[in-house]
């Protein structure tokens, strides 16, 4: 089932993606495709990793809990893409080889104490709402490089880029506009460390294109890769 569903759409994703870059003056090997298995079971990892597709993406930490084991050999990359509680940093730490939605300075100290633990270091992104919409988490633009500074401080935390979402809606202005903002943002930290070409996570199943002309290095698709999740 999920590797017919892949076999089918990955093709027309991947010509879309590359039309986009072109478009951008850009190649598209700069841009990584996450595919987003929340709410799917293990069967679509292994279809996602047997089409080549390595880079794994999970919103919950109970799911990265129950499939990270399943997958010790021929062990892919694996996001934590969604909201992250301080009480499971621990887990996401563990499990997770980049954290994309550190969302305030707490949770960074917590993601730092954890690591410290497990002398780990941990690739984040900083989530920024940079569509200013009140329901969206994440640092506003004009705090993200104050906090990026202080997150780069901590130690075993190391900020790589930021990461965003655009708001649900057809408007193509509102969607560019708010990419952009995030291409900027990530502009304005390149003198500090590991932030010279900052990853930009922004970009899912209805926006991805647009996302990638704007500058995204990381695209996550679920929908538009795997078909719509099991009931």
């Amino acid at each position: 089932m999920y590797s017919r569903a892949i076999q089918d759409r990955l093709p027309t994703i991947q010509d879309q993606m590359e039309e986009a870059a072109t478009k951008a003056g850009r190649s598209v090997d700069e841009v990584k495709l996450i595919a987003v298995t929340k709410g799917h079971p293990p069967e679509a990892i292994s279809a996602a990793i047997e089409h080549g597709l390595t880079e794994i993406g999970e919103n919950r930490v109970e799911s990265l809990e129950q499939k990270v084991p399943l997958f010790q050999e021929n062990r892919p990359t694996w996001h934590m893409i969604g909201h992250l509680q301080r009480r499971k940093a621990k887990s996401a730490v563990q499990l997770a080889d980049m954290i994309h939605s550190i969302d305030s300075i707490q949770l960074a100290e917590r993601v730092n104490r954890m690591a410290i633990e497990m002398e780990k270091r941990v690739s984040v992104l900083i989530q920024v709402n940079a569509s200013g919409e009140a329901t969206k988490g994440g640092f506003i633009p004009e705090e993200t490089q104050e906090a990026a500074e202080r997150i780069a401080a901590l130690g075993q935390v190391a900020p790589v880029g930021l990461m965003t979402m655009a708001p649900f809606t057809t408007d193509e202005h509102v969607i560019r506009q708010t990419f952009a903002v995030l291409r900027r943002t990530g502009e304005g930290l390149s003198h500090l460390p590991g932030l010279a070409s900052p990853e930009l996570s922004m970009g899912m199943s209805n926006d991805f294109s647009i996302a990638i002309e704007e500058g995204s290095t990381m695209i996550r698709l679920g929908t538009a890769l795997l078909g719509a999740r099991p009931a």
